[in-house]
């Protein structure tokens, strides 16, 4: 698939494959032995009945049973491809073994495609898969039948079991339920995705606090009370979790942090950002971002806002702490970028910068002359905030300012010198691979290959209708992909994250229907790692967001592989108590006065296999070890059920030692 899919076992152990690879026996070889150039099929093609067995190339599911058994690889259901579906699929999921796209050739029996890049051939006849070139030593190749990568053509589609639909819920959404098991099994992925985009944006937060009252509470002008009850609410409650779960992504990535953000009405500013990131989450990146510059909480926290121009008799100069993070975390990143997300190299083989301080000092100009919008005659309450800043043309520098090959002319108008800019970012070629790569590592897995970047930086360059920087499309490039849904690369080490302690606790609470006693969903600050889960929404300690992407955890074998780890940079002794005590609290009684409730856990608790199976299916989509399940399913049935406390402590003691597992911890 890629170097990294390719890898198997312990990290840096690699498939005879990638050797082979690594050797690059080249296509005059090839043609030594029957093949070319050209795409003719080689002589060897021509004797089916010769071909070895080396159905470990492509990772079948036939030679990966033991592995995948558990997740039903290869559901019965799944239909058999044909030869062009189990092509084109072949294409995406070992990119590197038959890099496309590349046309069908046909020769009897073989429908099949050449790989000039490569040297390999691909091809089926008679319901069998095979392969020749260097990925197989030169020797025809019998990696299969047909049936054998059923599953793993068509999961890329649908879901033919319960746990499948779990899995890929798991990565799109804050939750699962199932209803929501029902609706992706019934729809496929694609459609249930559709389906979301076209639901309606969940009430806001800003209407939440308006309902409650805040916005006539004298107290809360100064004091931001129901700041983290407004946001909590939306991620336990709101019906529309996909939007929601990017809502969340977005906010790690274009990040505004509540400590940062002074003045009056804080819980109302925040309130405002968060319902920018939940309106465009399915929009455009390019609104998105015009959105996130002019937002009065972004505006506070990195200091646009009242920034002013140029001053030389006093020697002040424009701030430059947006124009900098606007850029390094917002859009392009520190380094020219390849469509693939890899550096592009200068001469001496260094990663090229992607800007300079001079871009800096430059792109600061354009960021002059904004300030908050003013409270309108009449208004005596929070409106102002939720408008975007207002430019004050005699605080707005009239330098030229010259940044990525764009030219704003000196006296250039403050509003036509920020489109300027924003088109510039938006259109810069780095933000494509430098955004989706951030939005798989959010949804899907922290190490994505190469391959899966570019995959989705096409999707952001390209709608399939000449759009740039539709954000449902990458959305659904990140969660189709086939490295998102192939269940047989999920099993590799290096796939998949750790999960984030506040996902933790929101799948946890969605998943069990949790309710609010008082209807404040009063979650209070859930950052202390000590004694709380480490991390409480819009409360990122700076704008590097709560853990960077690119964090390695030092002195472990991630760092060993060349892989990173990003959450692993809130995991520590205090934090890993801290969760687990919090959870426990939370999974026997309530925290605060947010309460699951276990009703179809409890009609289940008299049989412990039956109750481990439905927490482990909404948890971790049924992914438990053996030894995981055995282990806990000892622990259910030390819990006697005779009587109605017992059958409670079973259920809790179920869920709570899933979310305790690292089968659950790790999202595979």
């Amino acid at each position: 698939m890629s170097e990294a899919t390719l890898e198997r076992g312990d990290p840096g152990a690699t498939l005879p494959l990638a050797g082979w690879l690594a050797t690059s026996v080249t296509t005059a070889a090839l043609a030594a032995c029957g093949g070319g150039d050209d795409g003719a099929l080689p002589a060897a093609f021509q004797q089916p009945e010769r071909a070895q067995d080396m159905r470990h190339i492509l990772a079948t599911a036939t030679a990966t049973a033991t592995a995948t058994a558990d997740a039903g690889a290869v559901p019965s259901a799944a239909p058999l491809p044909s030869s062009t579906e189990l092509l084109d699929w072949a294409e995406l999921a070992y990119t590197d073994l038959f890099p496309g796209p590349q046309a069908n050739l046909l020769s009897a029996p073989y429908t099949y495609r050449f790989y000039p890049a490569t040297g390999n051939y691909v091809g089926v006849a008679d319901g069998r898969v095979y392969l020749l070139g260097p990925a197989s030593g030169n020797v025809l190749a019998d990696v299969g039948a047909l049936a054998d990568f059923a599953g793993r053509v068509s999961n890329r589609l649908y879901a033919f079991t319960d746990a499948q639909a779990a899995r890929f819920l798991g990565q799109a959404t804050l939750g699962v339920t199932d209803a929501d098991i029902a609706a992706v099994r019934a729809a496929g992925f694609d459609a249930w995705l559709t389906q979301q985009f076209a639901r309606p944006v969940s009430s806001s937060n800003w209407d939440w606090l308006v309902g409650k009252g805040y916005d006539t509470n004298p107290d809360s002008r100064n004091n931001a009370i129901g700041f983290d009850m407004q946001v909590w609410q939306r991620l336990l409650s709101a019906p529309d979790s996909l939007r929601q779960r990017v809502a969340l992504a977005l906010s790690e990535i274009f990040v505004v942090g509540f400590d940062g953000v002074s003045g009056a009405y804080r819980q109302f500013k925040m309130a405002a950002w968060w319902d920018l990131l939940a309106n465009q989450a399915f929009g455009n990146f390019r609104t998105l971002l015009e959105g996130v510059t002019l937002n009065a909480a972004m505006g506070i926290y990195l200091n646009s806002s009242t920034n002013r121009k140029e001053d030389p008799a006093t020697g002040r100069v424009p701030d430059e702490n947006y124009a900098r993070e606007v850029m390094q975390l917002f859009t392009i990143g520190l380094v020219e970028l390849q469509p693939d997300g890899t550096p592009r190299l200068d001469a001496n083989g260094r990663a090229r910068d992607s800007y300079t301080q001079d871009t800096v000092t430059n792109l600061a100009r354009v960021f002059t002359g904004w300030r908050l919008d003013a409270p309108r005659p009449g208004e005596t309450g929070p409106e102002f905030v939720r408008r975007p800043m207002v430019l004050q043309a005699s605080q707005h520098s009239t330098l030229e300012a010259n940044f990525l090959g764009a030219r704003v002319p000196a006296g250039t108008d403050g509003t036509v010198a920020l489109k300027i800019a924003l088109d510039t970012l938006a259109a810069h070629p780095n933000v494509g691979p430098f955004i989706g790569r951030q939005l798989i590592q959010r949804l899907v897995t922290s190490n994505p290959s190469r391959h899966y970047v570019a995959r989705v930086a096409q999707a952001f360059a390209n709608n399939g209708r000449g759009e740039r920087g539709d954000v449902q499309a990458v959305i659904r490039a990140v969660l189709t992909d086939v490295e998102a849904r192939d269940e047989v690369v999920a099993t590799w080490p290096q796939v998949g994250k750790l999960r984030e302690p506040l996902v933790r606790f929101v799948q946890c609470a969605r998943s069990f229907k949790s309710t609010s006693a008082s209807g404040n969903w009063d979650m209070g600050n859930t950052g202390d790692p000590a004694r709380s889960l480490g991390q409480s929404p819009l409360r990122s300690p700076s704008v590097f967001n709560f853990f960077r992407p690119g964090y390695v955890p030092a002195g472990t074998s991630v760092a060993a592989a060349g892989l990173v780890a990003p959450e692993f940079q809130l995991a520590n002794e205090s934090s890993v108590a801290g969760y687990l005590n919090t959870m426990q609290s939370f999974v026997s009684r309530a925290l605060r006065d947010v309460k699951p409730d276990y009703g179809a856990e409890l009609a289940l608790a008299g049989d412990a296999g039956a109750l481990l199976a439905r927490v482990e299916l909404l948890l971790c989509a049924g992914q438990l070890q053996a030894s995981t399940r055995s282990t806990i399913l000892g622990a259910l049935n030390s819990v006697a059920a005779s009587n109605d406390t017992g059958r409670a402590n079973r259920v809790y003691t179920a869920v709570l030692l899933v979310m305790a597992s690292t089968d659950y911890l790790v999202q595979k």
